[in-house]
Parts: structure tokens; C-alpha cells; sequence
């Protein structure tokens, strides 16, 4: 069956609107939330179209090349192998990008491959502090003149890199919610540079939080499979640094009860926004992404009042290139302190983070 690419995108914006609405939208003067929608729409449905095609040339690639069949009730692949999204069996990366990899009949999807050493399944979970585990989570600050600067779906290749180098130049911290193993950027802890990030991520004062290991969507998995996203990544981030964090953002915004009872039982703060730069929606037009922010920032200009909790990407070369600095220059000359999400909760830093054997 042909994939819509107009369905798809409906599909995504609905989601996004339900789960982000009035914090993952963010609004600018002169710019209808109607408008916005649309604007969201349009590069959404070019985005589908473009996957689309590149997913049935893969299909037709591999059908000519005979290539087993898999998923949906076509069987499973073979050790080693992945289950592709057009349901083909194969070992190179077409075969076993995720999310899309189907894990569940594709043994060599990276779902199914966890990092070296002991799970952290069985760890003791003792919780600290006042703020709250699981539940509905977090979406803004406490502290009066501080606005969290958040990263998503990193470390990737130079651009983390540039990104931590600003925020050292402009004496300014952030929390990176990492990924394990997604969209073929290299497993975190077995590849060199992304070691290098992570630990200097921590060197360097920065937070360092969970989305999970290949960024699957938590509300539509099973519990086995949610906890299985969040013991990988643990593992990961315990190899490179020693430690496991206890805040987490979920990929698509999407932790629906049963995902949050999870999290809970993790030792999880759930960790949301209120004010998203849609980075990830304008590759090309990042101004957009700049014009949003400033317009969050200095509507109100109220210190004593504003708890803003960013989201943006450090996958996102214009995020990286252009955005983090202006960003950093527009809260400067506002007077507010940049920070991660625990300074900017007042949560201590000692309960950022269990040890890896869990005390």
C-alpha cells in the first residue's frame, strides 16, 4: 500500500498540537497559531514526501535484489539481520535505521542490541528531593531569572561539539537529553567523539538526561520494551560517565499513564517545555526559530515571573550554527542566567543522578 505522505503529516501535527499545544507552539506577535499550524504542516508533508520516496526506493531495491521479506506477519529475519521499515530483511544501515527498524522481527535492529556491561534493571531506585517522579511531569522553571536551555536527540558529530563551546564562552549551562542508537549516528558509548561530548558535557557542568535509546514513541510500546529504552540508555551513559540520570524527556512529547507510572517507578522526572524554537522544522529557515524565541522571552520581560523551559536539537546544524548564539546573546541582554533544568528547579545536583549501582 502507497504511503501517504498527507495523512502521515496529518497524523504527526496532531500529536504534536495535542502534546505540545500551548507550551510546543510557540507564539510571536503577528503570527496566528492558525498560521503557525499550517507552516507546520506544509514542512511536515515535504518531509513525509521525501522519506516516502526514499522508502520506496529502498523497497524496490531490495525486492529486486531478493531480499527476505519481514513483518507484518511475513516473518522474521535472519541473526544479525534487520527488518527495514518496507519490511526487508538486510545488515546495512537502510536495513536498520531507527525508529522504523522493526525490532520485534529484525534481531539486528538496535532495539535489540544493548550496550556492554550489567543491565541497570535491578537497581535499587531510592528517590530524593521535592520534585516530583513519573506523574505528568515538568514544563517550566521555578527559579526567578533563569530559563533552562535544553538539547534533544544528541550528541551528534561536530555539532554537539560547537554548541558546548558557546555555552563555555557565554558561561552558560544546559541539560542534553541524549539518545543511545538512533537514526544511524553510532552507538554513544562505543563511538570515540561522542564519548569525548558526553564527558565533557559533565566536565563542564552541563546536565546530562535521558530520551531514550533509539527514540521510540513510550506510550506506544509495551512496559517491557519502555523500561528496555531507558536501561540501554542508562547503560550507555553509565559506561562513558559512571552515573545514570533521573530526569528523562520523552521522544514526540508522548508518556501516556501507564508510560508514566514507568517512569516513576524508574526514578524518572519527566521533563517537558514551554517554549519550543522548532529548530527541527526549519533546517533551512532558522531565523523562524530565533524570531520565536526572542518573541517568548520579551513578551513579558518580567524576571520575577518567567519560568521558561526551552527545547531545541543539537542535530540541527543552524540549532548549533546559529541559533544557540543568539539565543545565549538575547537571555544575556535580557538579564536572564541560562541553566540547566535542576539548577533552574532548585533540585540539588547530587540528585541529577544515581550512581551506577544505583546509590
Amino acid at each position: 500500500m502507497r504511503f501517504s505522505a498527507t495523512v502521515a503529516a496529518l497524523a504527526a501535527v496532531a500529536p504534536l498540537v495535542s502534546a505540545h499545544g500551548s507550551v510546543g507552539m510557540p507564539k510571536i506577535a503577528g503570527l496566528h497559531q492558525d498560521v503557525k499550524a499550517r507552516e507546520i504542516l506544509g514542512t511536515l508533508a515535504a518531509r513525509f514526501r521525501q522519506h516516502e520516496h526514499g522508502f520506496e526506493e529502498h523497497a524496490l531495491e531490495a525486492r529486486q535484489s531478493g531480499n527476505k521479506e519481514c513483518g507484518d506477519g511475513k516473518g522474521s529475519c535472519g541473526p544479525g539481520e534487520c527488518c527495514s521499515r518496507a519490511n526487508f530483511c538486510g545488515t546495512t544501515a537502510d536495513y536498520c535505521y531507527s525508529p522504523g527498524c522493526k525490532y520485534k522481527d529484525g534481531p539486528g535492529c538496535p532495539e535489540n542490541n544493548p550496550p556492554k556491561g550489567s543491565s541497570t534493571s535491578n537497581i535499587p531506585r531510592t528517590k530524593y528531593g521535592k520534585i516530583a517522579y513519573g506523574g505528568t511531569g515538568i514544563y517550566h522553571c521555578v527559579t526567578p531569572g533563569t530559563v533552562a536551555l535544553t538539547y534533544d536527540d544528541g550528541p551528534y558529530k561536530v555539532l554537539t561539539d560547537h554548541i558546548l563551546g558557546l555555552l563555555k564562552k557565554y558561561n552558560a549551562k544546559a541539560t542534553f537529553f541524549v539518545t543511545g542508537n538512533n537514526i544511524n549516528k553510532g552507538q554513544i558509548d562505543t563511538t570515540p567523539e561522542y564519548v569525548a561530548s558526553i564527558k565533557r558535557m559533565d566536565a563542564e557542568g552541563h546536565q546530562i538526561a535521558s530520551h531514550t535509546w533509539t527514540h521510540l514513541d513510550l506510550s506506544k510500546i509495551s512496559s517491557e520494551d519502555r523500561k528496555a529504552q531507558m536501561y540501554y540508555v542508562e547503560m550507555a551513559i553509565r559506561n562513558i560517565i559512571g552515573k545514570i540520570p533521573t530526569y528523562m524527556r520523552p521522544p514526540y512529547s508522548s508518556c501516556t499513564g501507564d508510560c508514566e507510572k514507568d517512569m516513576a517507578d524508574l526514578g524518572y522526572h519527566v521533563t517537558y517545555f514551554n517554549v519550543d524554537t522548532d529548530d527541527y522544522n526549519q533546517p533551512k529557515s532558522i531565523e523562524k526559530s530565533q524570531d520565536w524565541f526572542k518573541g517568548n522571552i520579551t513578551k513579558n520581560g518580567n524576571k520575577k515571573d518567567d519560568r521558561w523551559l526551552t527545547v531545541n536539537h543539537d542535530i540541527v546544524e543552524g540549532t548549533a550554527y546559529k541559533l544557540t548564539e543568539f539565543m545565549l546573546k538575547t537571555l544575556g541582554d535580557a538579564g536572564y542566567k541560562a541553566v540547566t533544568v535542576g539548577e533552574c528547579l532548585g533540585d540539588p545536583k547530587a540528585y541529577w543522578y544515581r550512581n551506577g549501582d544505583g546509590s
